[in-house]
């Protein structure tokens, strides 16, 4: 009579090559598929299945017969307490990612989060402005909380705390509006990977659609819209002319800033590689375009004369150098000059916003060419998935009447009139 048990041995099992399913007694069986790949299946019914349930049990290069014969024993002893052996391994696993959840934290899974995505950044800024504000605001909160257990509750105890270098101590939400939006969403995207990485389940409390919204005033109520402060265009080439007096680095900069219609972080942390004198052409790169995309800057003759003269003291790979070797000029420098000229109401980015309205008001030029001087990302996505090139042409011609402009003196008031259509 065969034996119903260990019909197998160690030597038939090395020796079996051919694909199928053969039975060592038990519901263990040794498979062997057509790529020639061997594991250990165990085959049974319960709760009345007409149709058996595989489980595997291991491949053959980790488990060997007497392992997969104990196995297979366990299996069997489940299924006479009354359990069904896959679904209680499902069990099983799921406690134990449970109990793996319990051990993480938010600020475990938002360092990871800031690890996975920070190649894919455009700068390293963008990472330190993540950490920064987490660490300010979210981890005193719920930086220790289970991201398990973060619920709407904790959300909001993040975002409603309170800010005590405000006057009145209002809450992050209320007076720091900006700065809590971005808050909340980092939240949201970090409870979002989370949960992709199974140690959280259901809903993301930090979702503002559905959700928050009805726990908190809209950011449109909350916050008041601030501009920049900008010189009337009117008044450029005056201000020009006493910029043009000022000596310094930081001096050449904000002219710099004024003539290319770029913004302050683009201009002070121009490099030597960026800049082809010949062409007179700037090229920023795409990491430090708000874009993300590489920016081409005509360079007009008063622009150029100012890196030509740059050039004369070259020592280092930045265009506007700072007070320490090796270092750009900061953006403060701009900010102490503009106090220096007694105009400390006017910020450099400002100025931005006073080449756009001489480009509306005082010339031809289409939006289009405007908007792509000042790298602007064109709203309307058909329209840009079409657009190719950058008027870079027209542009140039632009700016060169821009850079006149600025060397003119309004008279009683008036501007000066600049005899040209714009095409």
């Amino acid at each position: 009579m065969a034996r119903a048990f260990q019909r197998l041995t160690a030597l038939k099992v090395a020796r079996l090559k051919a694909p199928g399913l053969y039975a060592d007694g038990g519901g263990l069986y040794l498979q062997i598929k057509a790529a020639g790949a061997r594991s250990w299946v165990f085959r049974y019914r319960t709760g009345g299945r007409k149709t058996p349930r595989d489980m595997g049990l291991g491949s053959l290069e980790s488990v060997s017969l007497g392992e997969a014969r104990a196995k297979a024993a366990d299996k069997r002893n489940l299924i006479l307490d009354g359990h069904d052996p896959i679904d209680t391994r499902k069990r099983d696993r799921l406690a134990a990612a449970l109990d793996v959840s319990k051990a993480v934290t938010f600020k475990e899974c938002a360092e990871a989060y800031i690890a996975a995505h920070r190649e894919g950044w455009r700068n390293d800024k963008h990472a330190a402005q993540w950490t920064t504000t987490l660490e300010a605001y979210t981890f005193p909160k719920i930086g220790k909380l289970p991201v398990r257990d973060v619920d709407a509750g904790a959300v909001l105890k993040v975002l409603e705390q309170k800010c005590d270098d405000l006057e009145g101590k209002p809450t992050l939400w209320s007076g720091k509006t900006e700065t809590a939006s971005r808050v909340r969403g980092r939240i949201e995207a970090i409870l979002d990977w989370a949960k992709v990485r199974q140690y959280r389940a259901g809903e993301n409390p930090a979702r503002w659609r559905g959700n928050l919204e009805h726990s908190l005033p809209k950011r449109a109520k909350m916050q008041k819209v601030k501009h920049h402060a900008a010189l009337r265009y009117a008044e450029t080439g005056a201000f020009m002319d006493d910029l043009r007096r000022q000596e310094g680095v930081a001096a050449r900069a904000l002219e710099f800033v004024i003539l290319t219609a770029t913004r302050t972080s683009e201009t002070i942390g121009a490099r030597w590689s960026e800049i082809d004198l010949d062409k007179g052409l700037w090229a920023i790169p795409a990491d430090r375009i708000k874009a993300g995309k590489e920016h081409r800057v005509p360079l007009s003759a008063p622009a150029l004369a100012i890196v030509k003269q740059q050039a004369k003291t070259k020592e280092v790979e930045f265009v506007f150098p700072g007070g320490k070797h090796g270092k750009a000029l900061s953006t403060n420098a701009l900010l102490a000059l503009l106090k220096r000229m007694k105009r400390a109401d006017l910020t450099a980015h400002g100025f931005r916003s006073t080449f756009r309205d001489w480009a509306a008001e005082q010339t031809n030029y289409a939006r289009d060419v405007a908007e792509m001087a000042l790298a602007h990302t064109i709203g309307d996505k058909v329209e840009a998935a079409y657009r190719r090139g950058d008027l870079f042409d027209k542009r140039q011609r632009m700016m060169e009447e821009w850079a006149k402009f600025c060397g003119t003196i309004a008279k009683s008031g008036n501007v000066v009139a600049i005899n040209r259509k714009g095409p």
